[in-house]
């Protein structure tokens, strides 16, 4: 399973908001516990059906959508 497959989306699921395998783990969540300095590992013995991909996922899709082109008018 590469990368972007990982995080999905369902409307009906926290609202819409995107997630790791269609699982109630929102990616915000996972980049906000990297945020505040939670380590991979502690994330990982905290949500047992997480993989270290998921994480690195979560890393990929914020720097894609970081990395957005903006067209001015």
């Amino acid at each position: 399973m590469n990368k972007e497959n990982r995080i999905t989306y369902n409307p009906l699921q926290c609202g819409g908001k995107p997630c790791i395998r269609g699982m109630r783990i929102r990616v915000s969540d996972i980049l906000q516990m990297l945020a505040e300095g939670v380590s991979s590992e502690e994330i990982l013995q905290d949500f047992p059906d997480l993989e270290l991909q998921d994480i690195q996922a979560c890393l990929f899709y914020a720097a894609r959508r970081v990395d957005l082109e903006r067209l001015a008018a």
